[in-house]
């Protein structure tokens, strides 16, 4: 079993759509940032020795005892100023880390690892709202790990991948509560706020309200004459309920006003689109977090690393994207239809742009049998029990055809759309038989074989560890009569039959009439293949199941091309889909 702190072992570019709803995020360069050593303790060091010179002089009887206390006392202060730096971002060590929870008792910590693509996204954004807070003067304070040096830490807090963030509340080490909003500046001071202050804030001047809605991309202001009121309680639920947009309310006539609201009212307030929407539901806790969901982002929104937290951290699962490049003469005509279409759906469907231009956005081109070159297009998935993607029958981008589309989606009229590659000529010519979609039931529900399939994907590092013991598998068992070793390429095929979450799976189909299907979860050796084969699919099987949780898997969100290990993957782990 590796470590987090273990350096990566392999080139699998893990970066494709994840089940648990994460397509893929992106790298950014690191901004590096200016050390400087803290000096904001209680207690300057030269009064500190001075002070202590004094009263040893006064006590020259008691000269032991005191010089153990000055010493005690200089220790103290120099361990305080070994907390450094970067960028307002404590840089916290084992040997610090007490130290930094007793001067700052809320504190957000990020471990994180150096050659973590995903960290340095992070990094702009986390400095950031660490200067944001500083600036406020307030308590909370961030800090950062670098686990792979830092492993003690890092075990302690059970960090298994990059970035994991964690907040230390109160001072308190036994409990910390794992962060769970978006990565820029404003998710993260929000987040923090509310879980140190009054989930929604009194405004008292026009001015506070004026500030609260230049200082957030979107932000909730419930206008109540009677601050007591029902309403005024259901919106302290919603927003107990809610870690990434700030909530207030206001009774001050100045305020109302302001914002010309005559009655009692909740708006949301917004930068894009059409900048504010009133609730006009029920006031209920459960209508009024549906209502934040549905307006908190824009009617198109483009996938980037810091807008996925909020379309994957969403009620919405069915997701229409627009593949288009932003360099193309025709961009502002096509994302205008597309803007059109999303507001009958809002709510409903998420509308998401992805340039296609941009070299890391190629996996999502990819998972959805696409080209850069046949691009523009468009697709749609769901995101619930199972993925499902949909294709339109057409390729215009209009206004008209994108709401056909999506209303036939939303009427269930839709059948899915598998992607399969063509049947290549010399496919049951060697040892490892190649599947397809358009071949796979008819070789794997083969009542006469017994058919031991590997689900790859080319770029999976752990699938190209196995390839050469697979290679041997379908060497012995190349005159078999009964037996077929196979693979299919799994982020070209998909099969209806058979739902594959993370690389590389192995499943059985053994002869028979009943279609039956065994989950392969032994060791990846050739000895223990040919075990599992020569017991029938007994020794290190197992039952299918939907979930494909096989052992240890690797999730995709925070892995690099330069590491499959990046989240935490073991040497015999998966790569998650």
């Amino acid at each position: 079993m590796r470590t987090a702190a273990d350096p990566p072992v392999s080139a699998c570019t893990a970066t494709l759509v994840a089940v648990d709803t994460k397509y893929l995020l992106l790298s950014q360069p690191l901004k590096k940032g200016k050390t400087h050593t803290e000096t904001n303790f209680s207690t300057n060091p030269q009064t500190t020795v001075c002070a202590a010179y004094s009263f040893l002089s006064r006590f020259k009887n008691s000269t032991v005892i005191m010089f153990k206390l000055l010493l005690l006392c200089t220790l103290a202060v120099a361990s305080r100023a070994e907390i450094a730096e970067e960028e307002d971002v404590l840089v916290l060590k084992k040997s610090n880390f007490d130290e930094a929870l007793q001067a700052h008792p809320n504190i957000l910590v990020e471990f994180y690892a150096p050659w973590c693509g995903h960290c340095k996204a992070l990094a702009p954004e986390y400095a950031k709202a660490a200067g944001i807070l500083k600036a406020e003067g307030s308590e909370l304070r961030l800090g950062k790990v670098d686990a792979t040096e830092e492993t003690e830490l890092a075990q302690e807090f059970g960090v298994r991948g990059y970035p994991t963030i964690k907040f230390f509340k109160g001072g308190d080490k036994e409990s910390p509560k794992e962060y769970s909003a978006g990565r820029q500046a404003d998710d993260i001071v929000n987040w923090l706020k509310k879980r140190t202050g009054p989930s929604v804030a009194t405004l008292n001047e026009v001015t506070e309200a004026e500030a609260l809605i230049a200082d957030n991309e979107v932000a909730v202001i419930g206008f109540f004459k009677d601050l007591e009121s029902a309403g005024a309680k259901a919106l302290e639920k919603a927003a107990e309920a809610t870690d990434d947009v700030p909530f207030a309310m206001s009774s001050s006539d100045a305020v109302f006003a302001k914002f010309e609201v005559s009655k009692d009212s909740i708006v949301l307030f917004k930068k894009f689109d059409e900048g504010r929407n009133t609730f006009d539901g029920e006031l209920t806790k459960k209508e009024l977090l549906a209502f934040v969901k549905s307006n908190q982002l824009p009617l198109v929104i483009e996938f980037t690393e810091q807008t996925a937290p909020k379309i994957f951290g969403g009620d919405i699962k069915s997701h229409i994207l627009m593949f288009l490049p932003k360099a193309a003469s025709d961009f502002q005509g096509k994302m205008d239809q597309f803007k059109k279409a999303a507001e009958g759906f809002k709510g409903q469907i998420l509308f998401i742009f992805i340039d296609s231009d941009i070299d890391d956005n190629q996996r999502i081109l990819e998972f959805f049998g696409l080209k850069k070159e046949e691009c523009p297009a468009i697709r749609l998935i769901t995101l619930e029990d199972e993925m499902t993607k949909y294709k339109p029958e057409s390729s215009d981008i209009t206004a008209e055809s994108i709401t056909e589309f999506c209303k036939a989606f939303v009427e269930g009229k839709l059948k899915p759309h598998l992607m399969s590659q063509d049947i290549p000529e010399d496919w049951d010519k060697t040892p490892v038989k190649v599947l397809v979609g358009k071949n796979f039931e008819e070789v794997a529900f083969n009542p006469s074989k017994n058919v031991f399939v590997e689900f790859y994907a080319p770029w999976c590092g752990h699938c190209k560890q196995l390839a050469p013991i697979w290679e041997q598998l379908g060497e012995k068992y190349k005159d078999s009569a009964d037996t077929i070793v196979a693979k299919m390429d799994s982020t070209a095929n998909e099969i209806e039959s058979v739902k594959v979450h993370s690389f590389p799976t192995l499943k059985f189909f053994p002869a028979g009439e009943e279609n039956k299907v065994i989950d392969y979860n032994g060791e990846r050796t050739l000895e223990g293949f040919t075990k599992f084969l020569e017991s029938g699919g007994k020794e290190g099987g197992a039952p299918a199941t939907d979930d494909d949780d096989e052992g240890e898997t690797e999730e995709l969100e925070d892995v690099d091309d330069d590491s499959d290990l990046e989240n935490g993957s073991d040497d015999d782990g998966h790569d998650e889909l």
